[in-house]
């Protein structure tokens, strides 16, 4: 390998109209009919200056924020190059491609785009493995021998180490966000992967920052490398008003719901981050009486069009998406953008929010932020140069005058569109045989219609923000104080790695959210002390989960996670985990559904 310094691609001051079109490039026809039927015309600048060279075959080394479009700037290439070598289908010999992610959430993205970016390329398959996933799928997929594989470093390390991923015959190996695995923790799985790759593959490192750990990567294992540097340029609509909210994890579906219960708007767009919170959000919305569809990578792109139309007209008000399915969309009803999953790159924030105040016209978004997602709001208003304005929830007595009024509006709407004639001889009947006032038979009817909910509102809990000893709020993730708050629902846990270990916040993350399969947004406070950790995790993770995570590695050592009993070196018992998985019912309520008023 080449340890010289990268040659250094001029920089590209174009705006996008001046950039070339994606069929100037020497992609493969198939993939530029793909990227028509996307709606995709010409490339972002990080996607013309890396495009070019990776089609010759030359490393490459892209920096650039995530949001500028660099998944399709290393899809495209690989994939054109596999498809004029017919290397689509089925590869027993072991993947053509490896794309390296930080996160479960980002594999599965870049899984789905490129996807859609093959469609027109038959037979062909691509597998994400991450943690958190049983084995069984992703070792089907592997003997099936699909030509692109898409993982986290240490699930790919331990399929290699089970022999059942075998990277003898690569050819193209992507670090997507380089910089952010190593920042979790994978410098050592990173560089393992490296040494079992052949020495003639290509490779194309993708990361926003440049520090010394990239360079040295580089410097080792490409051969010399093109360097492309593309600076985002971060800038939000004058004519969209941005507001946040701090809420908990487990309150957002509340919280969306009583917006929408004061606030009107036309057309609605909500982000998530995967496909699957797509379909469960919008099920969520359907059942509290909202017309809300999801689309994502998985829905075919003739009912994607089919829902885009419905969205269109009329026929629905909300699209809740992942930022990959909503790409091109060009919506003039929507009003209101809400960041249901708070995005964690700005240009990401930019594009989301842009789908709103088209065409001179006025928007608004809303972006929820849980406690421990704060960071993410700062690094946001920093990189747009705006403040986001906090949205104050509506009071318990504007939620209860919206549904009483919404409540009278529907009698009102029966009283002159029906044929009362046949019930107020039934109300008359049972008044006379049962010697009550109209009044009470109405309100009777009108309990049997709300089926148990109330017109009352009740407040929302209020998320819990730790403290430091100034009062400032205090970063979740970040070791503290003796004094520990959890939010409601989480339990402390303790691991076996500590300080002596050099462990940092980054690899506790990264190892519980990766190999573990917990979500990101579900681990809460990390104590790191001498010589183990704790860490807030749900409270009612289940013995199986529990069984996966204890085996889980970081720099080589089983974290050995259990619940935390506060006197180290007690052994795990099975009685003292239901406990503390013991769901708390107190805190049952009925979901509110606004169609009922």
């Amino acid at each position: 390998m080449n340890d010289t310094h990268p040659t250094t691609a001029p920089a590209s001051g174009a705006g996008p109209d001046e950039l070339p079109p994606f069929s100037s490039f020497s992609l493969n026809p198939r993939i530029l009919d793909a990227l028509t039927a996307v709606g995709y015309e010409r490339p972002s600048p990080i996607q013309a200056q890396t495009i070019p060279p990776l089609l010759e075959g030359r490393d490459v080394v892209g920096l650039a924020q995530t949001g500028t479009g660099k998944t399709a700037a290393f899809a495209l290439p690989v994939l054109s190059r596999l498809a004029d070598a017919g290397q689509v289908g089925p590869r027993p010999e072991g993947p053509a491609v490896l794309v390296l992610t930080p996160t479960r959430e980002l594999a599965l993205q870049v899984a789905e785009a490129f996807s859609s970016y093959a469609a027109q390329l038959p037979g062909f398959s691509i597998l994400p493995i991450y943690g958190g996933q049983s084995y069984g799928p992703q070792l089907a997929g592997l003997r099936r021998g699909a030509p692109v594989v898409v993982g986290t470093p240490g699930r790919v390390i331990d399929h290699l180490k089970k022999g059942s991923l075998k990277l003898d015959s690569l050819q193209h190996l992507v670090l997507d966000e380089a910089d952010e695995m190593l920042k979790m923790g994978f410098a050592e799985d990173i560089e393992e992967i490296f040494s079992t790759t052949p020495a003639d593959r290509q490779v194309a490192l993708f990361s926003a920052t440049m520090p010394a750990s990239i360079s040295k990567i580089a410097g080792k294992y490409l051969n010399d490398p093109l360097s492309v540097t593309v600076k985002s340029k971060t800038t939000t609509g004058a004519n969209i008003r941005q507001r946040f909210l701090h809420v908990n994890h487990a309150h957002k579906l509340d919280a969306l719901t009583r917006i929408l219960e004061v606030e009107q708007y036309d057309g609605i767009i909500i982000f998530v981050r995967t496909k699957q919170a797509t379909e469960e959000l919008a099920d969520k919305l359907r059942a509290r009486g909202l017309s809300a569809a999801a689309i994502n990578g998985d829905i075919p792109q003739q009912a994607r069009e089919r829902t885009v139309e419905q969205l269109k007209s009329g026929s629905i008000d909300i699209l809740v998406a992942t930022d990959v399915a909503a790409r091109g969309l060009d919506v003039e009803r929507i009003e209101l953008v809400v960041n249901y999953d708070i995005p964690h790159d700005t240009e990401s924030y930019v594009h989301r929010i842009g789908r709103t105040g088209r065409a001179g016209r006025s928007g608004e978004a809303i972006l929820f932020v849980t406690p421990r997602e704060r960071h993410l709001l700062r690094a946001i208003e920093r990189a747009t140069r705006q403040r986001v304005a906090q949205l104050e929830l509506p009071t318990v007595e504007e939620l209860t005058n919206s549904r009483i009024e919404r409540f009278m509006d529907r009698i009102t709407k029966a009283r002159t569109t029906t044929d009362l004639t046949e019930f107020v001889q039934v109300v008359e009947l049972y008044e006379s045989a049962h010697d009550v006032p109209a009044t009470e038979i109405a309100a009777a009817l009108a309990a049997l219609l709300l089926d148990g909910e109330s017109l009352t509102a009740q407040p929302l809990p209020e998320p819990v923000v730790r403290k430091d000893r100034e009062g400032r709020d205090k970063r979740d993730g970040h070791p503290g104080g003796r004094e520990r708050r959890r939010e409601e629902g989480m339990a402390t846990y303790r691991i076996a790695v500590g300080r002596q270990q050099r462990l940092q916040p980054g690899s506790v993350v990264g190892a519980l959210a990766n190999e573990g399969g917990i979500p990101s947004a579900q681990i809460g406070n990390i104590d790191i002390r001498a010589d183990h950790t704790l860490v807030d995790l749900p409270e009612n993770l289940s013995r199986e989960t529990l069984d996966r995570l204890s085996g889980t590695r970081i720099g080589g050592r089983r974290i050995e996670l259990r619940p935390d009993t506060g006197r180290p070196g007690r052994p795990f018992k099975r009685g003292a985990h239901r406990h503390a998985t013991r769901p708390a019912g107190d805190r049952k309520r009925k979901d509110f559904k606004p169609g009922k008023f």
